[in-house]
């Protein structure tokens, strides 16, 4: 178990933040939409986050390459109130292992940003735990996608397990992708969710279009999509 040790306020959750405060990775050229989107997101954090709240991102945090090269990105998080629960999306291709992502915090002085990585935190009665994800409409690239799925339900499952075994019931699943197909709503995420009893599940990933989203109570989990773009550069409140 990981505890985040404070007094708890606020839950929130926000995803797919794509900094590039190191690189040269403009978000506009996708959208006008995406123009400014670093400012908006410190605007709106600043406005409704508290240094005691909590926040969940799901993803795709930084385009950096290189843990090293992400260096501004974090530190523009680090500067914004409230802990951060860090989860890995498919353009995070600075994740390392969990001992060396700490090592790097440690050595940077990033005291409130936290890797969901093979293990859960807590919040109040929640446990957040979760994983990456995959998609079927997803190449993997010199790898197995059925390596890759089993990889990522053996992850969640780990995470989840965990969570169970510390007593806790109710449970918040984190990923990146949507745990479902787009044609239809069921995977093996789901049915894994499903046997552990998760409330909530929280995922981004989809930009621009938006039709596949999936939100609401379905057979017990509450669904939120929460792509940066999609919320307007706002976190959302949880809890």
């Amino acid at each position: 178990m990981s505890v985040i040790k404070g007094i708890f306020m606020a839950l929130f959750t926000i995803s797919d933040l794509h900094l590039s405060l190191g690189t040269d990775k403009p978000m506009d050229i996708f959208s006008q939409h995406w123009e400014g989107h670093a400012e908006k997101i410190r605007r709106n954090w600043m406005e409704i986050v508290n240094i005691n709240d909590t926040i969940i991102i799901p993803g795709d945090i930084s385009w950096a390459t290189y843990l090293d090269h992400a260096i501004e990105d974090f530190k523009f998080l680090n500067a914004l109130p409230g802990r951060k629960i860090i989860s890995k999306g498919n353009h995070d291709y600075w994740w390392e292992t969990a001992s060396k992502m700490n090592r790097f915090l440690q050595e940077k002085h990033l005291q409130n940003i936290y890797f969901l990585h093979n293990n859960f935190y807590t919040y109040d009665e929640w446990a957040i735990c979760g994983t990456r994800g995959w998609s079927v409409y997803e190449k993997a690239i010199g790898e197995d996608p059925e390596k890759i799925f089993n990889r990522e339900y053996k992850r969640l499952e780990l995470s989840l397990d965990q969570a169970r075994k510390k007593g806790y019931i109710r449970i918040i699943a984190v990923s990146h992708y949507p745990p479902f197909k787009y044609d239809k709503f069921e995977s093996g995420f789901i049915d894994i969710m499903r046997n552990y009893g998760v409330r909530m599940c929280l995922y981004g990933h989809l930009h621009g279009e938006f039709s596949y989203v999936r939100q609401g109570i379905i057979d017990g989990i509450e669904y939120k999509f929460v792509s940066a773009d999609y919320l307007n550069f706002k976190p959302q409140k949880l809890i």
